[in-house]
């Protein structure tokens, strides 16, 4: 399926959901018992630490995040089959509906009906993690190579393995910057202003999201791209 923006719209879009995931994995990791609500693969791993109870490790949080994750993918792809033929609607329902599910947790953090500890901790990270697992199902149809927006091991990979000094193609290497630089970016911002507030820093997410959900909805036109993964 073609993303239906013009190339430079739709890598902003891509870079501003990736520093909405660095800001909630900051969220989650430094608030909610050190588990990603985005990066499955640090979840998988931390379930393994968890065995030994000298790690520091819960199962609960990972298993939580796993579970959410899991639900928000299926949602993901259900929405993706049911509204494949009209692109721009389905790309700026699904982040339009992942922004106000953000901004709800957000103001539901910041009323104190849903806590970084406790019961109600474990709906947050479910709720949260549902929520990008939308977006991984989301991105996968459409994302630019190595722009997933969670993930950036093959980024890290491809800038490094098509360097001049790797295989020698000298791959223009703006874009895999551009994601470990939002990345990188996202999770500081969100580090930083967790000293104060964690509601809001979901709110900011949720406002990167949304501004993706506009730019899908009403950026040009473009042609089908040839580097989709």
């Amino acid at each position: 399926m073609a993303v239906p923006v013009g190339a430079r719209w739709e890598v902003t879009a891509f870079l501003g959901l990736t520093a909405a995931t660095g800001l909630i994995d900051a969220v989650s990791y430094l608030r909610l018992g050190h588990t990603f609500v985005a990066n499955m693969t640090g979840n998988v791993v931390f379930l393994g630490f968890a065995v030994s109870p000298e790690s520091g490790f819960r199962l609960g949080p990972p298993l939580a995040a796993v579970l959410g994750f899991v639900l928000g993918s299926l949602a993901g792809g259900r929405a993706a089959r049911a509204m494949e033929s009209r692109p721009r609607r389905w790309l700026a329902s699904a982040f339009g509906a992942q922004a106000a599910v953000l901004w709800l947790c957000a103001l539901l953090v910041g009323l104190g009906v849903l806590e970084e500890s406790g019961g109600t901790s474990y709906v947050l990270i479910v709720v949260l993690a549902a929520c990008f697992g939308l977006q991984n199902a989301t991105v996968r149809h459409v994302a630019p190579r190595d722009m997933t927006t969670t993930v950036l091991t093959l980024t890290l990979t491809g800038l490094a393995a098509d360097s001049v000094l790797g295989n020698g193609r000298s791959v223009k290497p703006h874009r895999r910057l551009g994601s470990i630089a939002a990345m990188l970016v996202g999770a500081a911002v969100g580090a930083l202003l967790l000293r104060w507030t964690t509601g809001w820093v979901i709110a900011l997410a949720g406002l990167m999201v949304a501004g993706a959900a506009v730019i899908f909805l009403r950026a040009p036109e473009a042609s089908p791209a040839t580097d989709r993964v």
